[in-house]
């Protein structure tokens, strides 16, 4: 059953072009963005170890994020491309963590469906860069990736359904997706996934 909601902006062919046209970078990104949505999955565990109802998935979540980064990193490998020597903050990141409300409560259901949006959208572009590989072995990695991400997207409203009331979901994260189109038409184009 799908809990997200459909993302308000449709990355462009421009985007595709840029990742294609430097896909050693956007691999390096893809890593970052790999380790930093396991550890994300984490914090959650770390600050909300009174809910016990969402911690095995979250758990879940990290482990199949860790493993995404391992597989990104042996592709990483068999092209000779290294992890960054830092890793550098991301601009979309930055922007959508500020779009959250300042009451514990209200950040943590802002955090939890912005990690809804944060994955919508990495489906979607995973399923961009699936769509315009030709390397086999990359091309159906792709595939089972952005499966995987929408497949978060949903566990994340799930796990808000679980605290707020479903009406105060569903408006905040049509708020957020709205603001997050807007975010991603003002960003410059990088090979990145975001």
């Amino acid at each position: 059953m799908k809990l997200s909601l459909d993302l308000a902006y449709d990355t462009s062919q421009d985007w595709v072009d840029t990742v294609m046209a430097d896909f050693d970078r956007f691999l390096q990104d893809h890593a970052d963005c790999e380790r930093k949505a396991s550890a994300m999955a984490m914090s959650f565990v770390a600050k909300c170890p009174d809910k016990t109802e969402i911690i095995p998935e979250l758990i879940e979540t990290a482990l199949e994020e860790l493993e995404h980064f391992r597989a990104v990193y042996r592709i990483m490998m068999q092209r000779g491309i290294q992890l960054p020597k830092d890793m550098p903050r991301d601009p979309y990141m930055q922007k959508l963590i500020a779009l959250c409300r300042s009451t514990p409560d209200e950040r943590l259901m802002d955090r939890m469906l912005l990690a809804s949006v944060v994955e919508c959208r990495g489906a979607e572009r995973f399923r961009l860069v699936e769509e315009a590989l030709t390397e086999p072995v990359i091309k159906r990695f792709y595939k089972r990736l952005w499966t995987s991400e929408a497949k978060h997207g949903n566990a994340f409203v799930k796990m808000a359904l679980h605290y707020w009331p479903e009406d105060e979901v569903y408006t905040r994260l049509r708020e957020l997706i709205a603001a997050e189109a807007d975010i991603c038409k003002a960003l410059p184009l990088r090979a990145a996934l975001h």
